[in-house]
């Protein structure tokens, strides 16, 4: 297998040594030590989800915002998304909240938002550069550009859907919401169908992001609501 692309997180693995300290902190009763239950954490990584899903360690975030500088951006968004989303968590539910929650802490970065792959040279502000970039790539390269461009998309209309209806509405800029949906649907379905999806095992990743688009897009626009614009 190539060297995966580093929004190929689907599992808890993004959580920091901090992040596990922080969980066993603010979970009720741990029992034991630190160290004997970071190493039960690591082998049952469902223990983990429980507690990211769990009531105590998102009440100890609302309450005490300072405790975003000891957590990495992955946990926040984790626990923020799990709160967000609607439905039942299995598997596949939760392999999108992990994948979305290591996307969001990459994007925060706007210099990793506009690059296609980390170490790129050059950025991409438009939809449209990246497709034509994507006409004459080699097949790696097709791969990270339509994920990216659903990535992209998803981001956008998750976290900033009232800065795109301001610049179609005021701005007169031809995209708007639908437009860049539609583009992530797209893009997203033609990523899972690449046979390097199916090498990083984000084929059924991919194609729950293109038919549930809207979904999750909602869910990111409550998280962003209701938690981060406080």
């Amino acid at each position: 297998m190539t060297q995966p692309p580093d929004f190929a997180r689907t599992d808890v693995s993004p959580l920091t040594d901090r992040d596990l300290r922080f969980l066993i902190e603010n979970f009720p009763a741990p029992g034991g030590n630190y160290e004997e239950i970071a190493r039960l954490i690591h082998e049952l990584p469902t223990t983990v989800e429980s507690m990211l899903d769990s009531d105590y360690v998102l009440d100890r975030i609302l309450a005490r915002r300072e405790l975003l500088l000891d957590i990495s951006p992955f946990l926040l968004f984790n626990v923020l998304l799990r709160r967000s989303l609607d439905g039942p968590r299995n598997k596949a539910e939760r392999s999108i909240i992990n994948y979305l929650a290591n996307l969001l802490s990459l994007f925060v970065s706007t210099e990793r938002m506009q690059r296609v792959a980390s170490g790129d040279e050059h950025t991409h502000g438009y939809l449209v550069s990246m497709i034509e970039e994507a006409e004459g790539a080699d097949p790696r390269r097709k791969f990270l550009i339509y994920a990216h461009i659903g990535n992209f998309a998803l981001f956008l209309t998750g976290m900033f859907p009232q800065w795109i209806e301001h610049r179609h509405r005021f701005g007169r800029r031809s995209v708007d919401m639908k437009f860049y949906s539609d583009f992530g649907r797209a893009y997203f379905d033609m990523a899972a169908g690449h046979p390097l999806a199916e090498e990083y095992r984000l084929d059924s990743v991919f194609f729950r992001l293109s038919y549930m688009f809207d979904d999750y897009q909602q869910a990111m626009n409550r998280m962003a609501r209701d938690y981060l614009c406080a």
